[in-house]
């Protein structure tokens, strides 16, 4: 009878594990996918600064044409009223001209300031979690990586060892992340749990990915006792699959047994202006 249950179990339990592969992995090409229309919003900024400063140099010169042509309007004006139309024309098409240029130059500041503003986000992100979190401990690490926050918190402080219940300490770590991700409502929270490459096997978990997945689902669960919305939270195992060093001495085993808290921001909403900006200059 115990076999019986154990088959179905065990099947269900490697399900869960794909299930949570897959979605990280959509979730990387996703990042990646954004990652590049960055790199391409950068390139097209950079372009459209160097045109921008050409720009006001021809607008300046136009301004100063404009002030010219006026002058040179009335006194034919009170010369002749056989040139006024011909003047006015050529004041009328320089002033279009101008406020053409100033409209361009209009999408080109809010271009960047788009990608101002998603800078911005994240370094007050890193900022609020270093400042919760603390930047003394050696165990925990708060960087940026291609515009994603990542929270790196060792294995020893979340679990024992081949054990997927979090320690008292982990607690009080993970209430402080709750409390920063709780206060950015736009932001989504993925767990994303790695192993050494040592083989395990405990009773229904039968290697590193099962306890892999189960530490990110024990994280998730305690954040979610938190007050952190269940839909804004993602568990993701990764085994001993990705490795921060070798794994041929004990000390390098113990870095990569850790836990990543991926802090992602929706960024749909900085880079939908960004992708309309581009679309109006490639039109230009």
């Amino acid at each position: 009878m115990r076999t019986k249950l154990f088959v179905p179990i065990t099947a269900l339990i490697l399900l869960s594990s794909c299930v949570s592969q897959k979605k990280f992995t959509s979730l990387e090409e996703q990042q990646k996918n954004t990652q590049d229309l960055l790199n391409s919003a950068t390139v097209k900024l950079n372009s459209c600064l160097e045109d921008r400063a050409s720009f006001s140099a021809r607008a300046k010169a136009l301004e100063e044409q404009l002030v010219d042509l006026r002058n040179t309007n009335q006194g034919l004006m009170e010369s002749t009223k056989d040139l006024t139309i011909l003047t006015t024309k050529g004041a009328t098409n320089l002033e279009k001209s101008l406020e053409s240029l100033k409209e361009k130059d209009l999408r080109i500041s809010r271009l960047q300031d788009a990608l101002t503003k998603k800078d911005s986000v994240t370094l007050a992100l890193v900022t609020s979690l270093k400042r919760e979190v603390g930047i003394n401990d050696p165990d925990i690490n708060i960087n940026v990586e291609k515009g994603v926050v990542f929270i790196s918190i060792a294995d020893k402080l979340l679990f024992k060892s081949g054990s997927y219940n979090v320690t008292s300490r982990a607690n009080e770590i993970l209430a402080k992340v709750a409390k920063v991700v709780n206060s950015k409502p736009n932001f989504e929270c993925m767990v994303e749990s790695h192993t050494d490459n040592k083989s395990f096997k405990n009773g229904v978990l039968i290697d590193n990915w099962d306890l892999s997945v189960k530490r990110a689902t024990s994280i998730v669960r305690v954040l979610e006792s938190l007050n952190v919305k269940p839909e804004k939270l993602i568990a993701a195992g990764r085994s001993f699959h990705v490795p921060l060093t070798d794994n041929d001495t004990a000390e390098n085993r113990a870095k990569n047994r850790r836990t990543r808290i991926v802090i992602l921001p929706k960024i749909d909403e900085f880079y939908d202006m960004i992708e309309q900006e581009m679309k109006n200059l490639a039109k230009e």
